[in-house]
């Protein structure tokens, strides 16, 4: 009996291990894709996963004059909802508060922050940009 809980649990924590690292490579891809979007549209990315006090910004771009955070959602399945769904209000505060670290990075510029939905359900990626999606001070 003892060994089939030790087991259980084993079987749990290589489940969870696989689980993370599946999202690790999903939310990799969604934002390989962003990233390439972006620079189809003319941004130009200046960083990738940057990490920050606050956190992690997974793309820092530039968009002419205009410094942009980039968070990027990826979705495979729709159970918990679509990707523009899961910038929740406590994901948006916390936007705003990485938007600020980089204000101070770049005081001289404006800093706006976008989120990029990649809907990996179908064959072909789906992207839904959303330019200023989180406005605030």
């Amino acid at each position: 009996m003892h060994y089939e809980k030790n087991n259980s649990l084993e079987l749990f924590f290589c489940y969870n291990k696989f689980m993370m690292d599946n999202r690790k490579i999903i939310g990799g891809s969604g934002e390989d894709i962003a990233a390439e979007y972006l620079e189809e549209k003319g941004y130009k990315i200046i960083n990738r996963n940057l990490k920050v006090r606050y956190g992690e910004i997974d793309i820092l771009a530039e968009d002419n004059d205009m410094i942009v955070l980039v968070e990027v959602k990826t979705k495979t399945i729709f159970k918990q909802g679509t990707p523009e769904e899961m910038v929740d209000y406590f994901k948006k505060k916390k936007l705003l508060l990485l938007s600020r670290a980089i204000c101070q990075q770049y005081p001289d510029r404006t800093v706006r922050i976008d989120v990029v939905a990649v809907d990996l359900t179908e064959i072909h990626p789906k992207i839904n940009h959303i330019i200023n999606a989180i406005e605030g001070k």
